[in-house]
């Protein structure tokens, strides 16, 4: 039942051997054009094998719509949060949906790799009297991979680094709720709610770092704030990471390797971080972590439709928000971030939520959240 860590998921059955970095060549590469996009797409189900199922015929109407939206932005880095761990399933989402339709998308790089969601502690982690529920798992979730995360790429990927096993008490300056865990808890509960990854994407010449996580929802929990204080924590992760120092350096990779990014790699963070800059229930402060890091641009994409959809009372522009979700509360929410960093430059940005009007309106039923697509030029 234990989930084992895959360094590099990537099977022939769907994707060509991962490449490295591209080298650089004796003059300066021009500069590339390129699309990075983050999507909460809700491809999840209530049970293993469920979305393997629903995937093996171009028929499920959910899947159609996210596809639909995938091609419509079509983006040539692409994040998706919440897609069931299941290599067979990222196969056949590309073959029997992104593959077919009017704009058809291909991506020869895949990577997927195993999540802490749904996989057994032993333990009450959640303090309900029982071991064996999903708020007693690693990861909040009814079986393992349950919420997974899933890389599509049109360029080569590279080594990747996970951090599914890094622990939340090893991460410096934790917001471990005092005295809720036991030592014997603290000792095997990870920081990853699923995994933080670094994915190493070859782009013109030059290595660009997709810095992918989905932190746990700041909520469903008790006056000891474990989800909210988990969620800060993992979304500080990244801070600690693209800055150099002692906290970068107590980082340690599930193949042992020690450290964060270095200070001339470029990176883009991106995800569903569940955490809103001003509104919505998360610790204060919890997303600024990395819109206000160390390189970051905040390139504010926006919307018609997030414009339209405002809830009352928020103190946050509403053409940023990205994820519509139940009113009055938490309302709608700005949750998903693609956040690239210097040297990059970004051409332009927007958030994938039409307006009623618009004919794309019925892409806005794929998710309950919206996806983020950024242009960047590498240089």
């Amino acid at each position: 039942m234990r989930s084992r860590l895959v360094p590099a998921v990537l099977l022939a059955a769907l994707a060509p051997a991962l490449l490295g970095a591209v080298p650089a060549s004796a003059a300066p590469p021009r500069p590339t054009d390129v699309r990075f996009a983050t999507f909460n797409a809700s491809l999840n189900r209530a049970a293993p094998g469920e979305l393997r199922k629903d995937l093996s015929t171009p028929d499920d109407p959910q899947a159609r719509l996210v596809a639909d939206t995938i091609q419509e932005a079509h983006p040539d880095v692409l994040l998706i949060n919440e897609f069931d761990h299941d290599p067979v399933a990222a196969e056949e989402f590309r073959k029997n949906y992104l593959a077919t339709g009017d704009k058809p998308i291909e991506y020869p790089y895949v990577f997927t790799a195993p999540v802490n969601t749904g996989v057994p502690s032993g333990m009450d982690l959640d303090h309900d009297g029982k071991t064996d529920g999903p708020g007693d798992a690693l990861g909040f979730g009814a079986f393992p991979g349950q919420y997974g995360m899933l890389v599509l790429s049109k360029y080569p990927i590279g080594d990747v680094r996970t951090f599914q096993h890094f622990l939340w008490k090893d991460l410096p300056g934790n917001r471990i709720p005092p005295g809720y865990y036991s030592p014997e808890a603290l000792a095997k509960l990870p920081l990853s709610s699923k995994s933080h990854w670094d994915v190493p994407i070859g782009i013109g010449g030059r290595t660009v770092h997709l810095l992918a996580s989905h932190p746990t929802p700041p909520t469903f929990d008790g006056p000891e704030d474990r989800n909210g204080r988990r969620n800060a924590d993992e979304i500080g992760f990244w801070r600690r990471y693209v800055t150099p120092g002692p906290a970068a350096h107590a980082l340690v990779d599930d193949k042992g390797r020690r450290g964060g990014i270095a200070p001339t790699e470029r990176f883009v963070i991106e995800g569903d971080m569940n955490s809103d800059p001003v509104d919505g229930d998360s610790v204060p402060g919890a997303a600024g972590q990395i819109l206000t890091a160390p390189r970051v641009i905040d390139p504010k994409p926006r919307s018609a439709g997030a414009a339209e959809n405002a809830t009352p009372g928020h103190r946050g522009d509403p053409a940023l928000d990205t994820g519509d979700f139940a009113e009055p509360v938490p309302g709608n929410l700005r949750t998903d971030y693609v956040l690239p960093s210097f040297p990059l430059q970004v051409r332009d940005s927007a958030v994938l939520w039409a307006a009623a009007s618009d004919p794309l309106a019925r892409l806005n039923k794929a998710s309950d959240h919206r996806m983020v697509r950024v242009d960047l030029q590498v240089r």
